[in-house]
């Protein structure tokens, strides 16, 4: 009781010091800036800008997590928490969703305020220019999840009646025409300046619109002959086929104009023409202005709290700076058979001869040699040097009776018959599909340390997916000199000097497949084509069904696949101590992706239909 006594005279006290201060309720609080002073100061409208720039969504980064990439049986996931993606027949329909219009209206009142602040004129302009672009690109993001949203331009507040607060969905085709119009709108206020990559430029907002107006007119086009059942009657869902070509058109001119060097001198990385895979990794590390290559980052730095574990988490094992956190991401032999050969012709991995036999290599690299110089470069293959030594991947060996063997020791000699890096099925973190990732995988010593980890950056845009937009929009309007013309420039980067004289469109999806895979693309590309449903058709895979129609735009892809090297150990044969290899298949492979009609578009939740009545559900709810 005494104690109740004390705390309430001691209360009173406080009250009554705090009262002879009339005045303190109008004294400002210190680490709040009020919106006024904000707003005219550029350094501190920098701040907010950056935080806008920081919520930016992406399907694939490098901070959120390496799982994104494992996805479509391009990979397998090395982490046996993990092994859902290879075990499920399905995907939800929620999946990919997203629905931030808290992020809206922060970017709205963004503008609003830069608008009406007292900031130079050159200042405010690249202020709300880039404001627009981060809108432009959430809306991007919605568009190709949702379908058509509502299109909200300024930020609403609510004044006691909510029925003015609702809005419809747009039709698709307006959510595409509203992003294209307003990075048209701002292209002009945006730097061209090359040097500079993790905010908004010219060559930015050009790559976006050239990258949106490419998605529309494919819907557009390929919805109308692939799934004309996904559609909404208010075009909610689905765009007219009469408008592809419009589409095409302004995808093509966009693209051309980073071309012809109105944004900027950008170009393909060709930093070392003695070896192209490793010209082509050090696209994805090279953070110099030696890069004219990437257009727009996401960038980290070392030494703060922008970096990410992307290394820590896909490092070999044999390589790890941090015990045993290694290994998850591992490209299949589906993507690394789907790398052409020299002579621009497809064929799988060569593991037996025409009678079937095994085709024994002396050298663990050479049953990929003569291969696009972008695999080395995108996957790390057995034998491939990292930090300075060579990963061991290795399944064991092969006796003379044809036994596999992947216990014990190699026959007289101490080392383990199972490589360091694996692969071996079901033991995580290493590689269980004979192969590590390249692409993104940082070089400098240190980066695969959690106390460190790494600041390479995420390539949102750069300059060869530009040249593929350019060459597949003038594909699509019929002008194949012009298409060849682009296309072959991004192939002979890769060592495919022979060019091609003809173009399809399985070319196409083809090369965007192979130079773009692990970057987010390949969901979206599916989709936009309509040949999600019939790719990832939940068939089951053999291997004859995995080494068929490589090339083909429409061949199921539904279970990912190993390429396991075994030494042969028989003394009395020539071909004693040499590789042979096995495709495998597998034990947590499972599962068989199955993309359905109401998977190309996101489900809205329901509390966003109660909400909001005037929303209009998906075709698969």
């Amino acid at each position: 009781m005494k104690k109740i006594l004390i705390m309430s005279i001691s209360a009173v006290l406080l009250i009554t010091a705090s009262c002879k201060d009339n005045n303190y309720l109008d004294i400002e609080p210190r680490d709040v800036v009020p919106t006024d002073k904000m707003f005219s100061d550029p350094a501190l409208v920098l701040s907010v800008v950056a935080d806008l720039y920081q919520r930016q969504l992406d399907f694939s980064s490098l901070d959120n997590g390496w799982a994104s990439f494992a996805d479509f049986s391009e990979a397998f996931p090395s982490e046996n928490g993990s092994s859902f993606f290879v075990q499920r027949t399905s995907w939800g329909w929620g999946e990919w969703g997203t629905w931030d219009y808290g992020y809206i209206r922060d970017i709205n009142l963004f503008i609003e305020r830069a608008t009406a602040s007292t900031l130079k004129e050159e200042d405010k302009k690249i202020f709300i220019a880039e404001g627009r672009f981060l809108r432009a690109a959430y809306y991007f993001e919605l568009v190709k999840r949702m379908g058509g949203v509502p299109l909200i331009t300024k930020s609403l507040t609510y004044e006691g009646d909510a029925l003015s607060l609702q809005t419809p969905r747009s039709k698709e085709s307006e959510v595409y025409d509203f992003i294209i119009s307003e990075l048209e709108a701002i292209k002009s206020d945006l730097p061209a300046l090359v040097n500079i990559k993790s905010r908004a430029t010219r060559a930015a907002a050009l790559a976006m619109e050239s990258r949106a107006a490419l998605y529309a007119a494919s819907i557009a086009k390929y919805g109308a002959q692939r799934t004309p059942n996904v559609t909404l009657p208010g075009d909610e869902v689905g765009i007219p086929a009469t408008m592809a070509n419009a589409y095409y058109q302004k995808a093509l001119a966009a693209a051309e104009a980073i071309i012809s060097g109105e944004a900027g001198a950008y170009s393909l990385y060709r930093a070392n023409s003695i070896d192209l895979s490793d010209n082509f990794a050090a696209i994805f590390t090279d953070k110099s202005d030696a890069n004219k290559e990437s257009i727009f980052i996401e960038d980290f730095k070392v030494g703060t709290n922008k970096v990410h574990s992307f290394t820590v988490n896909n490092q070999p094992y044999s390589r790890s700076e941090e015990g045993a956190d290694a290994g998850r991401l591992n490209p299949s032999l589906n993507i690394v058979q789907a790398f052409e050969k020299l002579d621009n012709t497809y064929a799988p991995i060569p593991t037996v001869n025409a009678s079937g036999d095994p085709i024994y290599y002396t050298n663990q690299q050479d049953i990929f040699a003569g291969r696009d110089a972008r695999l080395a470069g995108t996957v790390m293959l057995p034998g491939s040097v990292f930090k300075g030594a060579a990963i061991d991947v290795r399944a064991g060996y092969q006796n003379a009776a044809g036994d596999f063997i992947s216990t014990g020791t190699l026959p007289g000699s101490s080392t383990p018959a199972v490589g360091l890096d694996g692969p071996a099925d079901g033991l995580e973190f290493r590689t269980q599909t004979g192969f590590y990732i390249r692409k993104y995988l940082d070089p400098v010593t240190g980066s695969g340390r959690r106390g460190r980890r790494s600041d390479v950056p995420f390539i949102r845009y750069r300059y060869a997916e530009v040249l593929l937009n350019a060459s597949e929009a003038a594909f699509e309007l019929g002008d194949k000199g012009k298409a060849l013309g682009y296309i072959n420039q991004v192939r002979n980067r890769a060592g495919l000097t022979t060019p091609l004289n003809d173009l399809t469109f399985d070319r196409i999806v083809h090369e965007r497949r192979v130079e773009l895979v692990f970057e987010g693309h390949t969901l979206f590309d599916m989709k936009r084509w309509r040949l999600a449903h019939i790719v990832w058709d939940g068939a089951n895979m053999t291997v004859a069904d995995l080494k068929s129609d490589i090339g083909s735009a429409t061949k199921h892809n539904t279970q990912p696949f190993s390429l396991w090297p075994y030494l042969y150990q028989n003394p009395g044969s020539p071909n004693h101590n040499k590789w042979m290899f096995r495709e495998v298949k597998l034990g947590r492979v499972t599962g068989a992706n199955r993309f359905q009609s109401g998977n190309y578009y996101s489900q809205i939740n329901d509390d966003i239909l109660s909400r909001n009545p005037k929303i209009v559900k998906q075709p698969n709810q």
